[in-house]
């Protein structure tokens, strides 16, 4: 019984009469080979000058023209011609190799001839001369896919093969390749096909078979393909099977569960605008149509990347990976963020992305990840703060934009929950200038004005008092009110020298000093005093980091072997002294008490500040700084003088 039809009497069914594709379309010449124009012209560049190497190794993904540049560059070699780059392609040779008989171009597979005994044989064959062409030519797929042995068994016939023959070899993984063969042969790095060129060539596709396509569905199509042009030809080919000659978007996005541009751009939106709603709303319709999850995350990461570059490039499109009617809401997006918080957002999502497997459930992971990226959104980076926190400091404008100050209304609720801010900045608004767009979001930032610096007078008592950081013991009442022994003169100490050198040691113990007065001085004991309204800054002072850095200081004018005292007393003038900023300079004439008498000082030109070492611990325990970290909620990563 015959299994196939008469020849001439049937046409209904013709044997291997169809081809798909990816075999249809594959390149037959240089010119073909689409995204790998950097090996190309170096293949050429050596065949018209004839400088051809024993073996080549092509490495690359999947689908990018390893096998297939393999095969072209064996024609321009063994043509009749040849060696020739612009080879005829219905030569006898050429028409030969395309078709898989020519006897002098051999394909191995590496995957299913892996064995030492393999490699063993081709050894042997390498030693005959060519048939007919005129190099006899091995081209090995998936060569990593080769034992230890047949690699080692193939090294001196690779290092010193006859002059007829040559090795080309391609491989997916090109790490699992020993050093000895991978330095024995020229290495092509084949790179992943642009979306924009893998779309060109299946439309051109398209117009050969005579296929209406949207634009949108190979933009769709080339997405998916990850870079390979066979994995994109082979979709275009399964497409053509299920929806006949008209093929739409829709289509496309329901076959491979992948999610449409306007969905993928409408989360960005959310994300960038704050609405956790309608983030989670969009993230429920792609779960409820069967979209596939992980590759969501994988567009919004490629897309808020394309967001970030245009955004760091001005609007350069050319470095973007997008159609034309993607442009218009990728500069839109890239208005309403700042670099930093795009930074932030991705970062976000990359994370999740690479711990998506260790969640139960995808889609909460994926809620979860929008919820963080908000989150992220808002976030203020502490450099930002530390500009802000230097400007009130020193009296200077905010000309910081409003997004940086507050991105977002959320975060002002908490800033209100305190009626102690809240009172003391509208008890003692601070004497800077601020720009007007801060006037659109003044519940966030008049708080920082009221930190300690900007306030004038007494400080009000119901201010709550940071606790001390480390409390020396001397501070107990009972040892404040001892009574020294053999009084000394306080006009033997010179207080502004002392100012001057324990100050080099601590910005924050050098403003302390400048508010304080010398109480009195017995033989082994200097008592420092310091006034009710400045007295939250008395624990602070009395580390013993800082105590460490008076006894120097007392050490330099020849008193040493001296105890430090903080004491809290009023000041000898009667008016208290305000709460010190630490960057601002002390002004050029004022009026300082040394001890119990009162002394009007000269106005020399200021001495430069010495470069402050700034330990973190100090740092964090200054009320203006955790003034600051309790209005932005936030924490101290790291420490760093600002130069003005």
């Amino acid at each position: 019984m015959d299994s196939w039809p008469v020849p001439g009497k049937s046409d209904k069914f013709k044997p291997m009469g169809y081809q798909v594709i990816a075999r249809k379309y594959r390149p037959q010449k240089f010119s073909d080979v689409i995204g790998q124009e950097h090996v190309i012209r170096t293949l050429k560049n050596a065949i018209s000058t004839g400088r051809i190497a024993h073996a080549y190794l092509f490495a690359g993904p999947r689908g990018t023209g390893k096998t297939t540049l393999a095969r072209i560059f064996s024609k321009a070699l063994n043509c009749s011609d040849g060696p020739n780059a612009d080879f005829d392609e219905q030569d006898e040779f050429c028409r030969d190799i395309a078709e898989g008989t020519c006897l002098d171009v051999i394909e191995i597979d590496g995957a299913s001839n892996n064995g030492v005994d393999q490699i063993r044989d081709l050894r042997e064959t390498v030693q005959y001369s060519p048939n007919s062409a005129r190099f006899k030519i091995y081209i090995i797929d998936e060569v990593h896919m080769l034992s230890t042995q047949a690699f080692n068994a193939l090294l001196k016939t690779l290092e010193e093969p006859p002059a007829h023959v040559k090795f080309m070899m391609a491989t997916t993984e090109p790490d699992k390749i020993l050093p000895t063969i991978l330095s024995r042969c020229q290495r092509f790095d084949l790179t992943s096909i642009p979306v924009e060129k893998i779309a060109a060539h299946l439309g051109d596709i398209a117009r050969q078979e005579n296929i209406h396509i949207e634009e949108a569905a190979l933009q769709a199509i080339a997405r998916s393909a990850d870079g390979g042009m066979r994995d994109a030809e082979s979709t275009l080919d399964q497409l053509i099977s299920f929806c006949g000659d008209t093929i739409q978007e829709q289509e496309v996005l329901g076959m491979f569960g992948l999610a449409g541009r306007d969905q993928i751009i409408g989360i960005a939106d959310a994300v960038l605008q704050a609405n956790a709603t309608a983030a989670l709303t969009h993230l429920d319709q792609l779960v409820r149509s069967g979209k596939d999850l992980t590759r969501l995350l994988a567009d919004l990461l490629n897309h808020f990347r394309n967001v970030l570059v245009y955004s760091i490039s001005q609007g350069n499109s050319a470095l973007l990976t997008i159609s034309e009617s993607e442009l218009p809401h990728i500069h839109r997006q890239a208005s309403s963020a700042t670099s930093h918080q795009l930074s932030r957002i991705i970062e976000t999502i990359a994370d999740f992305e690479s711990r998506l497997k260790q969640f139960s459930s995808r889609k909460i992971a994926i809620e979860l990840c929008l919820v963080r990226a908000i989150e992220s959104r808002q976030s203020i980076d502490l450099n930002h703060v530390l500009e802000i926190i230097r400007k009130l400091q020193n009296g200077e404008p905010l000309d910081i934009p409003v997004a940086v100050i507050a991105p977002t209304t959320a975060i002002s609720t908490p800033v209100l929950d305190n009626p102690h801010k809240t009172e003391a900045g509208q008890a003692k608004p601070a004497p800077i200038e601020a720009p007007k767009k801060s006037q659109a979001a003044p519940e966030v930032v008049p708080p920082v004005p009221s930190a300690p610096p900007a306030t004038s007078g007494p400080v009000p008592s119901t201010i709550p008092q940071p606790e001390p950081a480390a409390p020396a013991p001397k501070s107990e009442p009972a040892t404040r009110t001892k009574t020294p022994t053999q009084p000394t003169p306080v006009e033997a100490i010179q207080w502004e020298k002392l100012i001057q050198t324990a100050g080099t040691q601590s910005a924050f113990l050098r403003a302390a000093l400048e508010k304080a007065h010398l109480s009195r001085m017995s033989e082994r004991t200097l008592v420092i005093g310091m006034d009710p309204a400045i007295v939250s800054m008395m624990a602070l002072a009395n580390t013993p980091k800082n105590v460490k850095a008076i006894k120097a200081a007392l050490k330099d004018q020849g008193f040493s072997k001296m105890d430090v005292e903080f004491v809290e007393e009023p000041h000898p003038s009667g008016t208290a002294p305000e709460l010190p900023s630490l960057d601002a300079p002390p002004p050029a004439n004022t009026t300082r008490n040394s001890g119990p008498q009162t002394e009007k000082r000269e106005s020399p030109e200021p001495e430069p500040i010495q470069p402050v070492r700034m330990d973190p611990e100090e740092f964090k325990n200054d009320p203006l700084i955790r003034e600051a970290l309790e209005i932005f909620k936030g924490q101290i990563v790291d420490v760093r003088r600002l130069d003005n």
